[in-house]
């Protein structure tokens, strides 16, 4: 039997709420949803849903980040310290 790893994602509280009533209602649980958008990434080497083309504001995002990765200004420890900076930030 294979072994399994845990993932742990970050989520908005509603949409969690939101996601585990709908797919509970298809009786699938929130791991059963991630365990098969998984496999369907490596069953078909393609990411399963439509991507379009990022609006103005996320395109800054993008372009924030990558000028940070180039000027190496940002570097963080863990995950865990990466989310409590862009927390701080968000508040601000």
């Amino acid at each position: 039997m294979a072994h399994s790893a845990m993932l742990h994602v970050r989520v908005d509280d509603e949409i969690k709420t939101q996601a585990t009533e709908a797919l509970a209602s298809m009786g699938l649980s929130v791991s059963d949803a991630v365990r098969i958008l998984l496999k369907r990434v490596v069953s078909d080497q393609a990411f399963p849903l439509e991507l379009k083309v990022p609006n103005a504001e996320t395109r800054a995002a993008m372009e924030e980040a990558r000028a940070m990765v180039k000027a190496r200004a940002a570097r963080f420890d863990s995950a865990d310290a990466l989310f409590d900076d862009l927390e701080k930030t968000s508040k601000q």
